[in-house]
């Protein structure tokens, strides 16, 4: 059997929904970032996705406690990590991607409202 086992955790809640463009960018952020850790996180890594809806936006986090930064030095100077941020970019967003402390990848993505 292959797959990922995700830890999916959900705080807070929407105060109201994000533009349409901007909800398909945290989808294909969190694509992006759960492909990465299937491509170099290792066959055991343990994975945690949290999704928080804080009071200025969406805060995304994907992390593993997998090989970390070593397996992701060929991704690193490739187009996933930096179109992930070139498209958080747009909707005045920020994208976090490094190794983690004590082992593992973390990626961490905000999306602010639009205020209008």
């Amino acid at each position: 059997m292959s797959g990922l086992a995700i830890d999916f955790r959900q705080n807070g809640t929407a105060r109201r929904d994000l533009p349409a463009g901007a909800e398909l960018t945290a989808y294909r952020a969190m694509q992006e970032a759960l492909t990465n850790v299937l491509k170099h996180a290792g066959p055991e890594a343990a994975t945690t996705v949290m999704l928080g809806w804080e009071n200025r936006g969406l805060q995304l986090t994907v992390s593993d406690d997998g090989r970390g930064a070593g397996a992701m030095d060929n991704a690193a100077s490739g187009q996933g990590l930096r179109g992930m941020a070139e498209r958080v970019a747009l909707y005045d967003g920020r994208v976090e991607a490094e190794p983690r402390v004590g082992g593992g990848f973390g990626v961490s993505v905000f999306i602010p409202y639009t205020e209008d």
